[in-house]
């Protein structure tokens, strides 16, 4: 697959998480503001923002604020992605917002096969989530990466039911591993017109340093390529993540940085 600038942006842009339930979305064609499950934190996020009616940046930023604001949420976390308004960040930082995240934009070319990845230094044991207990313990760690709380167990049971699915239809899924019996780390893919979305990669702050996300992102890579994906594609944390992909073969096209706004006036 190519793996061109363009193409990357292409398939960074296609790219917008939505959970399966639960969620409130509005869609404009200048913007789209999601509301997320209340066991998310924060709960209101900006994914995509194209400047499209009348004005210049400022104007579109205060309309997106405004129909945010109808949310009743204190702050919102909004992404300026590959292509935005070069002046977005600024104009955001202006109204009060913090950045947050760096994420890496970074995709590795699956045509030739599996990337070679550094394997662990640790025993470690990989469970693709189709059950109720390995879906927790998946929904765990993401509490611990990322914040938020853990669902209620039928959304849990939920879940395993779809990723047993989508796993085995080649869809993709989300992968626990297991070091001395104790979950330790996880991490989602997703294949969507031959790209395979990585996503949600954790480790529990203990067990970092001995291969665990590795493992993870191996085992990500060779079943995308199993699955007929051309291209890996991945936002990872500048200052975590993004250094072990580029070890294993991953090509950095840009950065995106997410933002804490504040709705409201101080």
């Amino acid at each position: 697959m190519s793996m061109s600038a363009a193409s990357v942006a292409a398939a960074s842009a296609a790219w917008i998480w939505i959970p399966e339930t639960g969620a409130t979305v509005v869609e404009t064609d200048e913007y789209t503001i999601i509301e997320l499950p209340d066991w998310y934190e924060p709960r209101l996020t900006v994914p995509v923002f194209r400047p499209a009616g009348p004005g210049g940046l400022a104007e579109a930023v205060e309309r997106t604020m405004e129909r945010a604001r109808d949310f009743g949420w204190p702050e919102a976390r909004w992404t300026v992605r590959l292509g935005d308004p070069a002046e977005l960040g600024g104009e955001l930082r202006a109204r009060g917002g913090q950045a947050e995240i760096v994420l890496d934009v970074l995709a590795a070319d699956l045509d030739a096969g599996v990337p070679t990845v550094e394997p662990p230094v640790v025993e470690v044991t990989l469970k693709w989530v189709s059950d109720f207990e390995t879906a927790r313990d998946g929904w765990i760690l993401g509490s611990v990466g990322f914040g938020g709380e853990i669902p209620p167990d039928h959304r849990i049971e939920l879940s395993a039911e779809r990723d047993a699915a989508t796993v085995a239809a080649g869809e993709g899924g989300t992968l626990v591993a297991y070091v001395d019996g104790r979950a330790a780390g996880s991490g989602g893919v997703t294949l969507v017109d031959g790209v395979a979305r990585l996503w949600g990669g954790v480790v529990l702050p203990t067990l970092r340093g001995r291969g665990v996300y590795r493992a993870v992102l191996a085992a990500r890579l060779a079943y995308a390529v199993e699955n007929g994906a051309g291209m890996a594609l991945v936002r990872g944390r500048a200052d975590t993540s993004g250094p072990i992909l580029r070890r294993a073969g991953f090509t950095g096209f840009g950065q995106e940085t997410v933002y804490r706004v504040p709705l409201w006036p101080a």
